[in-house]
């Protein structure tokens, strides 16, 4: 038994996967997905960055085989998990830096959207965090002042905004959900006024 101290033991490592399209200098390479970029039945979703620093989603099937793909138009696509049904939702860069939202089937259909309120300059849009097992979607958005927002859409394509209360109105500082579970009970964090972090759990 061990108490109070620390010890590594390293699990049986199957299968390392590197990209074919994947750079293999410094910042290139592939990513996993953090957080839900595995799911049940062994499929994972990330991306990677080729040679020429250009991000593209990849989801790689409990067989092996390895599927790449973009948004039409992008200036570069992120996994951000993958749900039981195969589902990957992502965001995906325009040229002038503007976040938008994707959400992609097991089929390969892309369905991509915005926060009505979503700011449109430089690193602000929509943000993705989280898809659920039924294919709701959580995650934040940045309007034109920079503050973020919480929003949930659920999977008939409906979204719904709302703030942690005590949530800053600064640039930076607002509300940040993380992860979204099947009764779509959503937790997080928000920034306050004087730029102290707290927790949240929204209940439907």
């Amino acid at each position: 038994m061990l108490r109070g101290g620390h010890r590594h033991v390293p699990g049986h490592l199957r299968l390392q996967h590197q990209l074919r399209g994947g750079g293999r200098r410094n910042l290139q390479g592939t990513f996993t997905a953090s957080v839900i970029g595995l799911n049940p039945a062994g499929a994972i979703a990330g991306a990677y960055t080729d040679s020429g620093f250009f991000l593209h989603g990849y989801v790689r099937a409990a067989d092996g085989h390895i599927t790449t793909f973009d948004v039409a138009g992008a200036e570069g696509t992120n996994a951000s998990g993958i749900n039981p049904a195969g589902a990957i939702p992502g965001v995906y860069f325009d040229s002038n830096g503007v976040n938008h939202r994707y959400v992609r089937n097991k089929q390969g259909a892309i369905t991509t959207f915005d926060v009505p309120a979503a700011g449109t300059g430089a690193f602000q849009g929509t943000l993705p965090e989280s898809i659920n097992p039924s294919g709701a979607i959580t995650g934040q958005y940045l309007d034109a002042s920079g503050v973020n927002h919480g929003f949930l859409r659920d999977k008939h394509g409906v979204i719904t905004t709302f703030d942690a209360p005590g949530a800053g109105t600064g640039a930076g500082q607002g509300t940040f959900p993380t992860t979204n579970n099947p009764s779509d009970a959503i937790t997080g964090y928000y920034m306050d006024a004087n730029s102290a972090f707290h927790g949240f759990l929204r209940i439907p």
